[in-house]
């Protein structure tokens, strides 16, 4: 009989196909004793955040130091500038301006081969979940561009397979709870809601990859639930759960790894 029931699978077969593909590559150039000794699933905590700075950009450089570290990149030199503030959009009080674009959350440039900058947008200062994923983010940039192939499906591809990369390189948590944030916003004048997104997968699509990095570093979901938002957690623990149903992590667990340097 059929089990009228029954969930459909997470994501649909190309998007786990290409979720798997990117691993492959992932393993292929950047794996090795580095990821499966060395790379630790990064917390929102205390623990792995034990910050000090008082002033904005003295916290932001400590953060980036830190997520530097923990994605083994110390001595990959680079320049971590901030952007100019958005644009108000607030010109009076019941006049509020349309259309008008942000600067991005954070970006990667080299600008010759001994200078690579990495940008973030100030107002990521009062979100840390979402200054780490950037930073994350970022960092996955400068590693994927040393790949001596271009990710699955080609270039256009890139941006997908850097936000999978940051889960590769243990900050899973953070680049997933950092996909949808939705908050309400209020004063004297006028209230409501505002929607931002982080990164260019989805909600399910980050779950996803992180049950696969938690399934290939052989770490209890446990560990990882307390600190994923409701969506989040809703999602890992069905796609933790379909992965274990399959050969998949077998098939990865076999890649080669090429060293480059």
């Amino acid at each position: 009989m059929f089990n009228i029931f029954k969930k459909k699978p997470l994501l649909t077969q190309e998007a786990k196909d290409f979720q798997i593909d990117c691993f492959k590559w992932l393993l292929t150039y950047f794996g090795g004793d580095d990821f499966y000794k060395k790379t630790e699933l990064i917390l929102p905590t205390q623990q792995y955040f034990p910050l000090k700075s008082s002033s904005p950009d003295s916290l932001a450089i400590e953060t980036f130091e830190k997520v530097k570290a923990y994605a083994c990149m110390e001595e990959w030199p680079c320049v971590l500038e901030v952007q100019e503030k958005d644009p108000e959009i607030r010109v009076a009080p019941t006049v509020i301006l349309q259309n008008v674009p942000n600067n991005p959350l954070g970006t990667f440039e080299a600008r010759s081969e001994n200078e690579i900058v990495i940008t973030y947008n100030p107002r990521l200062l009062s979100n840390p979940i979402q200054l780490v994923a950037t930073f994350a983010h970022e960092l996955s940039h400068y590693l994927t561009a040393t790949a001596p192939e271009p990710p699955p499906g080609g270039m256009d591809n890139w941006e997908y397979a850097t936000d999978i990369c940051a889960t590769f390189l243990g900050f899973g948590v953070f680049v997933a709870n950092a996909a949808f944030t939705f908050q309400q916003y209020s004063d004297i004048e006028s209230q409501g809601w505002s929607v931002s997104g982080g990164g260019y997968l989805s909600e399910e699509e980050h779950s996803y990859a992180l049950a696969i990095f938690l399934h290939l570093r052989d770490i209890n979901p446990e560990r990882a639930y307390p600190h994923c938002d409701t969506n989040i957690k809703a999602y890992l623990k069905r796609a933790f759960r379909e992965i274990n149903d399959s050969d998949e992590i077998g098939m990865l667990k076999s890649v080669k790894y090429i060293d480059n340097s």
